[in-house]
């Protein structure tokens, strides 16, 4: 069960910036403007030792000396003061009552031993008052049902089913910023940072039950206690999807993760098998990460093994095979099933998966053997190709796609590389504004849609044992 102070993460009623500010280049400037300017509609307090007044996007807050002033209560209180005073404020937090504690101020544990020492008084005095602490060393969270971005990151994140959770601050705050750019929707973004209290299980824990996310995406340079996260992970992936991209693989980068976090890389050939064995989709880059994220947050299961490649192009279509077969992935080989693409080709057009409509192919090529494709039983996943040619606006294509795969009930994965210019490009984000997976290489697309069935696979094994 999820613990309901980290409910108070996602949700919270009311949330106070410690060390607020109202000049633009602060953190705590930054972060008060993402609350409001992103629409949170709970009550906001501005807290800073200075007192005033300030004002963000046109709004004018009260700035209280301290959190005890706040006349109401305070669900979350986001830290944004130097690490010396945290202590302090901690404690103070405790008397007022709060539920859970982002800390963004970094040095602590990550400087070394002697910050790890107060790292553990923070969460022992936090946890004598029920408290929840995330961080320190993070730049914030964000929850997009609720409208809720306390981050010092980009405003303008997508929603969508995707939970991201970083433990480098960098680095999730330039996936935010990607996943904009890529038309990638979350449900949520948490920067986990040194990890003293909430880590990752407890998110897993959280993510597994939450209606809006759908799968969670982990960028990770250690954890803490390996069992408990393995476990925890093993559990959720019965129900939901979990990509890891896991850094400091080798002997050198374990050590540079050990130093930006303080965490513990430890060996990656362990760390491979557990997540072999708990069903965790291992991604060895950013772009591989999201690729994967994509069929896995927006796709149904496959109801089987057998997958059709449709294409206008010999040659992407030779490479897609590649992929799939080195993937293990099965193309379906039926010829008496496939003859019925040949009502949407030339003469000189191949039905033989995978399915070459040929260069000649427009919107009805495509329109008909997609639609034949979603229709057949037989056909339990599909791979829509095209090499951008005169005859058909890779955007017609894509507003094909989104029409039957719509009208066919979105029950088998399908997903979409389209090879080209501008315009492919624009095709691409407008497939995936729609939460059909789609590529700029066919290889991509086959190897997230491999992911897919490799979850799926490992979910019916564990049913089976």
């Amino acid at each position: 069960m999820a613990d309901p102070k980290i409910e108070a993460l996602f949700r919270p009623k009311s949330v106070a910036v410690i060390g607020a500010s109202g000049k633009p280049g602060k953190i705590g400037y930054a972060i008060m403007k993402n609350l409001v300017d992103y629409g949170y509609e709970g009550k906001i307090y501005a807290v800073n030792v200075k007192g005033g007044e300030i004002e963000i996007s046109g709004r004018k807050f009260p700035v209280y000396k301290s959190i005890l002033d706040v006349p109401d209560e305070v669900d979350m209180a986001v830290i944004v003061v130097p690490a010396k005073f945290v202590p302090q404020v901690v404690e103070e937090c405790g008397q007022k009552g709060v539920k859970v504690l982002p800390i963004i101020s970094s040095g602590f544990g990550e400087l070394g031993e002697e910050g790890k020492k107060v790292e553990q008084q923070l969460v022992e005095t936090a946890h004598k008052y029920g408290m929840r602490i995330l961080g320190p060393n993070i730049f914030g969270v964000v929850y997009t049902p609720e409208k809720l971005n306390a981050t010092f990151g980009p405003t303008d994140v997508l929603p969508g089913p995707l939970a991201l959770i970083s433990q480098s601050g960098a680095l999730g705050i330039a996936l935010m910023g990607w996943t904009i750019l890529e038309k990638v929707g979350l449900s949520a973004v948490v920067s986990v940072g040194n990890k003293s209290d909430i880590d990752d299980a407890d998110l897993l824990e959280y993510f597994k039950e939450d209606e809006n996310t759908r799968a969670i995406l982990i960028y990770m340079e250690g954890v803490k206690d390996g069992r408990r996260f393995m476990e925890v992970a093993k559990d959720v992936s019965m129900v939901k999807p979990i990509v890891v991209i896991k850094a400091g693989r080798s002997e050198r980068g374990a050590k540079a993760a050990a130093s930006h976090t303080g965490s513990l890389a430890g060996s990656d050939k362990v760390f491979d098998a557990a997540f072999k064995q708990s069903g965790v989709i291992r991604a060895y880059t950013i772009g591989e990460a999201f690729d994967y994220a994509r069929t896995l947050s927006n796709l149904p299961e496959p109801e089987g093994e057998n997958l059709v490649i449709l294409t206008n192009g010999g040659g992407i279509g030779v490479m897609a095979t590649d992929a799939a077969e080195e993937a293990g992935l099965h193309l379906y080989d039926n010829l008496e099933d496939l003859k019925v693409f040949a009502n949407h080709m030339p003469p000189f057009g191949s039905y033989k998966n995978p399915v070459d409509l040929t260069g000649m192919a427009g919107a009805e090529s495509y329109e008909g053997a997609i639609r034949d494709a979603l229709a057949n039983p037989n056909m339990h996943s599909i791979a829509v190709l095209y090499c951008q040619t005169a005859v058909l606006d890779p955007r017609d294509l894509a507003d094909i796609v989104i029409r039957e795969y719509n009208e066919s009930g979105r029950k088998k994965p399908l997903v979409v590389a389209i090879v080209g210019g501008i315009e492919a490009k624009e095709a691409i984000d407008r497939l995936n504004e729609e939460g059909i997976p789609a590529y700029p290489e066919p290889e991509r697309a086959i190897k997230a849609l491999a992911a897919l069935y490799r979850w799926s696979r490992w979910k019916k094994k564990q049913k089976k044992e």
